[in-house]
């Protein structure tokens, strides 16, 4: 099973290739929203290194949000494009699930929940709340960040905050068991066992009819 990963839904910029579950290229971009000029480039890469190894490829896997709505609909099209012309199915992951993927290995912490946060201006993100086998305890959600914020289930339980959104967070939410963690980016390289469950099970979505999960509603601000 080879399948190429993109993931282009926050500033970072990534693709990887994987084969039988194992990692055979990867590169990723963390200078800032280039996703226009650097994904194309990325993708060939990855896909020369596959003609290379005499490997076919059998899908598609795409970071589907929330995040970035320029980043989502870069990532999005390009995927879906790749996967009608090769007419290989496309596989959809949520971004907060990709990136706890990544917490939960750099973590030991074994009874801790992960809260992925991605920064949705001002106080708010998006975010959900899992376990460390992505059991989604809270769903997923645009939420405002105050002092009250997780404080039921804080109470009980020690949570691992990550994301670009959780550093912004870390003054307001200051109970004991609030962890925070960085360097926790939405990456290619964390979605080859979600995918490869996702290719296992079937669980494709329709190439023509699939769009991001946005979230919250695209607007724009005019220039000063």
């Amino acid at each position: 099973m080879t399948i190429l990963h993109i993931e282009t839904s926050t500033t970072v910029c990534s693709v990887s290739l994987s084969n039988d579950g194992c990692c055979i290229f990867s590169t990723a971009n963390y200078d800032g929203m280039n996703h226009a000029s650097l994904l194309s480039g990325f993708i060939a890469q990855a896909l020369d290194v596959s003609t290379q190894q005499s490997l076919v490829l059998d899908a598609i896997s795409v970071s589907s949000g929330p995040g970035s709505y320029t980043g989502l609909r870069i990532g999005v099209s390009t995927a879906k494009g790749l996967c009608y012309g090769l007419e290989i199915p496309l596989i959809a992951l949520s971004t907060l699930e990709i990136m706890t993927v990544q917490a939960a290995k750099m973590t030991g912490a074994t009874n801790a929940l992960f809260c992925p946060m991605i920064d949705a201006r001002r106080m708010e993100v998006y975010t959900a709340l899992y376990d460390l086998h992505l059991q989604e305890l809270a769903p997923v959600s645009a939420t405002i960040i105050d002092e009250q914020s997780f404080l039921g289930t804080l109470g009980n339980q020690e949570i691992i905050f990550f994301g670009n959104g959780a550093q912004k967070c870390r003054e307001t939410i200051s109970h004991p068991n609030a962890k925070f963690m960085d360097e926790v980016f939405p990456l290619a390289s964390n979605m080859i066992d979600l995918a490869e469950k996702a290719y296992k099970n079937k669980q494709f979505v329709d190439v023509a009819y699939f769009e991001p999960f946005y979230l919250k509603e695209f607007y724009t601000t005019a220039k000063k």
